[in-house]
């Protein structure tokens, strides 16, 4: 008799993300405090955001323009009519404890993403992640953690209070991941929009974006959730990808070893490269929220808007697009080139200068990128200018320099600017392109080396590569390669 085998059961990852976004306005929320990073702690502090007695929030008006318009990119749906909330919850970096926050009417709902992921071919594939809702809140303050104890590991904490009433925009997305690439690229595409339009700087390093992760697992095919494990403490984009990652074979494993998954926070720690449990999570019942009492609710005019959506620039998706479609590059020099919404400025100026497309995107992706890098500086800042840039490019189509003596000017307009052209004839670097003067070099060449003309004659063609040195070096890297490597032929084979 046969046994049929047990077929292995098949699981898939149900994934979502919570992203903070600080918004980049001077002042607080509701205070005239200072949003500056690195203060000294407690600093940026005020009765308001220290939650005195008998002090009122005011909203910054700048926070709720600057939240439409993320909504507007997220393409959500906009509310005319919202409000603040009190979320109700006790902790030391907190001081009214209670956060203002928004809970059932938010600014935005309905909205969508789209992210794209290069297979090792550099092939794209697009896919659209759902946002279910994007809301304002103020942020707490933090706990520094010192001294050394045996069993909590620290024997005080300090409280810096000065993120406390910090702008952010809290975007919850649906549960439309399935992988840890997909969910680290979906928030380095929230970082992109927020960093297009300029209400946000994303840097993960000082806390201005802060992703938390909910997932779960489920055997492929069925619609019913697993039981879903938040993870927190990820501070860059790879670290969301193997903390997922992670997660994903953790809990596939308990399910095979009939252990029990139990709805948690988890911590992911970098060092060990696990996730590590920190406690049981809350149901939205435990913050006891209600409607907060000292800030009126919003009403937003569609004329408003209107106008915040004009003020709109091209996203980094369609950008993305028509890069692909209009300019024909490539999607992974697509995706490089529109990460920085300077950069693709810079790219498209140069081509509107008359710069070839993918001379001008080879040059923007590879020196001019590797400068920024070792300099530490933006693209808005360097003196070689999009016109310059596009200048270089037309004098090596025209032949009047090579690549050669474009790499050697390169240190002097990174540095200065300026015409290219009065650079090459202050230096002497025009490229040699009369067929006549480069005849008359490879003559003296070839006569100079009579032992390897006879042996090229002979049959040892792989000499060519002497020779074109030679006549590189005879020349200071001036003779228009094309040109010269068909004069050199010529008399070697004639």
């Amino acid at each position: 008799m046969t046994v049929a085998t047990p077929t292995k059961i098949q699981y898939e990852a149900v994934i979502g993300l919570e992203t903070h976004c600080q918004l980049n306005t001077a002042t607080k929320i509701f205070c005239n405090c200072s949003t500056e990073f690195g203060s000294v702690p407690n600093h940026n502090i005020c009765p308001v955001c220290t939650a005195m007695p008998g002090v009122l929030p005011v909203l910054n008006e700048k926070v709720y323009e600057y939240a439409v318009k993320a909504g507007l990119a997220l393409n959500c749906q906009i509310a005319a009519y919202s409000k603040f909330d009190r979320k109700q919850y006790f902790y030391p970096d907190l001081p009214k404890n209670y956060q203002i926050t928004q809970f059932d009417l938010p600014i935005a709902e309905h909205g969508w993403v789209e992210i794209e992921i290069l297979d090792d071919a550099g092939n794209p594939t697009r896919k659209k992640i759902g946002i279910t809702r994007m809301h304002m809140e103020e942020d707490a303050g933090k706990l520094v953690h010192g001294g050394s104890d045996r069993l909590s590991g620290s024997s005080y904490s300090l409280v810096d209070y000065n993120r406390t009433g910090v702008p952010l925009c809290e975007i919850v997305s649906e549960p439309d991941l399935r992988s840890g690439i997909e969910a680290a690229e979906y928030a380095q595409e929230i970082r992109r929009i927020i960093r297009y339009l300029g209400v946000g700087d994303g840097n993960m390093q000082e806390g201005s974006l802060r992703c938390d992760v909910n997932i779960s697992v489920r055997p492929v095919g069925r619609e019913e959730f697993g039981v879903k494990v938040e993870i927190k403490n990820m501070n860059s984009f790879s670290a969301i990808q193997r903390a997922i990652d992670y997660e994903i074979d953790r809990q596939i494993t308990a399910i095979g070893n009939n252990e029990p998954i139990f709805q948690e926070t988890r911590l992911w720690e970098e060092g060990t490269q696990r996730t590590i449990s920190m406690r049981s999570k809350e149901g939205s019942s435990d913050y006891r929220y209600f409607p907060e009492p000292d800030l009126t609710p919003m009403i937003l005019a569609d004329s408003q808007k209107a106008a915040w959506k004009a003020e709109l620039p091209e996203l980094p998706v369609e950008k993305r697009h028509r890069y692909q479609e209009e300019l024909g590059l490539s999607p992974y020099d697509t995706r490089v080139l529109t990460d920085d919404r300077s950069v693709a400025e810079y790219l498209e100026a140069t081509i509107a200068a008359g710069a070839d497309i993918k001379q001008a995107a080879n040059w923007v992706m590879g020196d001019i990128t590797a400068y920024l890098k070792n300099q530490k500086v933006s693209i808005r800042d360097i003196p070689l200018t999009p016109t310059v840039l596009a200048e270089l490019i037309g004098l090596i189509d025209k032949g009047t320099i090579n690549g050669k003596i474009a790499k050697e000017i390169l240190p002097d307009l990174f540095e200065h600017g300026g015409s290219v052209q009065a650079l090459i004839e202050s230096k002497g670097l025009t490229s040699i392109s009369d067929p006549a003067e480069l005849e008359k070099i490879v003559d003296e060449l070839l006569a100079a080396n009579p032992k390897e003309l006879e042996q090229y004659k002979a049959g040892k063609t792989k000499l060519l590569g002497f020779f074109v040195g030679q006549l590189m070096k005879q020349t200071g890297g001036r003779a228009e390669p094309k040109l010269a490597n068909q004069i050199l032929a010529k008399k070697l084979n004639g």
